[in-house]
């Protein structure tokens, strides 16, 4: 059986918390300050990546693990 890195996907868990933050930051910023909102969103925009990373490395391993046993 497959070992899942918890501490990976609460990583992952939170880049996503942090990505709805930013967003709703530059939903609120839109029009009052979109140099602000801009930014934010290029932050949201990271953070998804690191998310997509986190969880690509756990499923990348879970599956070596797979073909291994």
């Amino acid at each position: 059986m497959p070992q899942i890195d918890v501490n990976q996907l609460n990583q992952a868990k939170a880049n996503v918390t942090l990505t709805q933050e930013l967003l709703t930051k530059a939903i609120e910023k839109a029009n009052s300050d979109p140099t602000l909102a801009q930014e934010a969103i290029k932050q949201a925009s990271n953070e998804i990546s690191s998310a997509l990373s986190a969880v690509t490395q756990v499923q990348n391993t879970t599956q070596t693990q797979q073909t291994a046993e």
